[in-house]
């Protein structure tokens, strides 16, 4: 297989291929930037800091594709098509604000905080909450969707357990992604066999020898740390938060309906943005049913008649969120969250990540990074640790995990056709290193998402998403060790083509 055979198109159209030192000096530019921006800033750094980086390393990275001879129109066409893939989760980041900002008005988030801490005992809440998550995103297919209802709530009930929200948010992140993967509904489970050449089901049942172990890893974690943790019984801070919430809603099963109807809708595959949506806007009416005078208090207008209040009650929470004043900080500071404004910084971030990326790939300097990778993974293990390992990176680069999976799909599909090893091989390492890792980098959008839905940073989460942070490993020592890796008659010369990945039924959908 020549080295001209693995250039992309997009790489090609230079009239020079950039050199391995070129490709490098993007990605050390940046991880110099992000280094500084949380050594100054902290946990604060993706509030302007890191989005600052990737602006100015996509720079570079043009630069040195004009230096090759590229025009800035091609740069800036795809810079534009690669921004446009994000579009989608955009919309989504949007409509779980408005549905949280209008969940909270409703009571239907204080009521699942207020069973949560009824049914789930500290010791083994950790586990707990991995588990429900795990099953309702196997369910569903969605761990977004998971983690913008069931994930709001449970991290409420764990404040009200004085548990570590960081500890909780890396729990349904786990159990959300256990369950996503492992899904037939699931985007990412589509679209890794699709980018892969292998069948649906098939890729399944091979992950089943990494996902199932990891999962497994991770709930020993959560319940050894949940048995060894020491638990308040609802502290000064955030005092008797059942009381304080039931002083403030009408509280009932029946707010409970919205949730059931996002959940009903994901599992007859509508698609996530209007679904969302749908559980937003139904959230305000079962608002200005059950709380009219939390709706009317939230609008803060004297002036109006009743049904211009509620509108705008209803209205401020799908913009702007709940702003709760119960009296107690530590309650007001839980409650007060949502709208559609609390995501315009994650989207900032996102849209700097994705021009990045597109940067990144039009100018050859990714592609030029990874075939340097393949020559020199020379045995089996080697190649698919290459795998997880480029997946990693392009969820770092592309930040998005739909580009991950693409990406580094199309660029090994040949190599794994060529020695012989089954297209399951290939899929399983995408779903393992492409989908998993996505929400440990902050910049990624799904990192981002996470962040910014549960309230916790993505750096303060990372080390407690253990199904996350296991599953890449568990892959790589299965390679290692040869064990359930199939094989096939190898081919010659294997291509793939963009319409052949994205001619796959699966929409994406987070």
């Amino acid at each position: 297989m020549s080295d001209n055979a693995n250039v992309p198109p997009a790489a090609r159209a230079a009239s020079r291929e950039p050199s391995l030192l070129q490709a490098l000096t993007p990605l050390l530019f940046l991880a110099v930037l992000l280094g500084g921006a949380v050594y100054v800033y902290g946990s604060d750094a993706s509030y302007g800091a890191n989005q600052v980086s990737l602006m100015l390393a996509a720079g570079v990275a043009a630069l040195i594709g004009l230096r090759n001879g590229m025009r800035w129109q091609e740069i800036q066409d795809n810079l534009v098509h690669g921004i446009s893939l994000a579009i989608v989760p955009i919309f989504i980041l949007l409509a779980v604000g408005a549905l949280i900002g209008t969940w909270i008005l409703s009571g239907t988030v204080p009521t699942l905080i207020v069973y949560g801490l009824k049914l789930l005992h500290p010791s083994i809440f950790y586990p707990a909450t991995c588990l429900i998550c795990a099953i309702v995103a196997l369910a569903i297919g969605s761990s977004w969707t998971v983690a913008g209802t069931l994930g709001v709530a449970l991290i409420g009930v764990a404040q009200g357990l004085e548990m570590s929200p960081a500890i909780t948010a890396g729990a349904v992140i786990s159990g959300a992604y256990f369950g996503d993967k492992i899904s037939p509904l699931s985007d990412t489970t589509n679209i890794a066999p699709a980018a892969a050449g292998s069948e649906l089901f098939a890729h399944i049942r091979h992950m089943t020898w990494t996902t199932v172990p990891s999962i497994l890893v991770a709930l020993v974690l959560f319940t050894v740390i949940g048995l060894s943790s020491s638990h308040g019984e609802g502290g000064s801070e955030i005092g008797d938060l059942p009381a304080v919430l039931g002083a403030q809603f009408n509280l009932g099963l029946h707010l409970l309906i919205p949730l059931l109807v996002v959940f009903v809708l994901a599992v007859r595959r509508f698609p996530a943005y209007p679904t969302i949506l749908i559980g937003a806007l139904l959230g305000g009416v079962f608002a200005v049913v059950f709380q009219p005078d939390r709706v009317i208090a939230l609008a803060g207008k004297d002036a109006l008649s009743q049904p211009m209040a509620m509108l705008a009650g209803v209205w401020s929470a799908l913009a702007d969120g709940y702003k709760a004043s119960t009296g107690n900080a530590a309650v007001d500071d839980l409650l007060s969250r949502g709208g559609m404004s609390s995501m315009l910084n994650t989207i900032w971030l996102i849209i700097c990540a994705m021009g990045f990326g597109a940067v990144m790939e039009k100018t050859g300097l990714l592609e030029r990074m990874i075939r340097s990778v393949l020559k020199a993974a020379r045995t089996t293990g080697s190649l698919i640790a290459a795998t997880l390992a480029t997946a990693v990176g392009a969820n770092a680069i592309a930040a998005d995990q739909y580009m991950s999976i693409v990406l580094t799909g199309r660029l090994y599909r040949p190599e794994y056709a060529r020695r012989g090893l089954a297209p399951v091989n290939l899929s399983r390492a995408l779903e393992d290193a492409g989908t998993i890792t996505s929400p440990l980098i902050p910049w990624n959008t799904c990192g981002a998402y996470m962040a910014v839905t549960l309230g916790v940073a993505t750096i303060d989460y990372l080390p407690y998403a253990f199904f996350n942070l296991v599953s890449p490993f568990v892959s790589a020592i299965l390679a290692y060790a040869g064990f359930k890796i199939l094989h096939v008659t190898p081919q010659v010369d294997a291509t793939v083509s963009d319409h052949e990945i994205h001619s796959n039924p699966a929409s994406p959908q987070p």
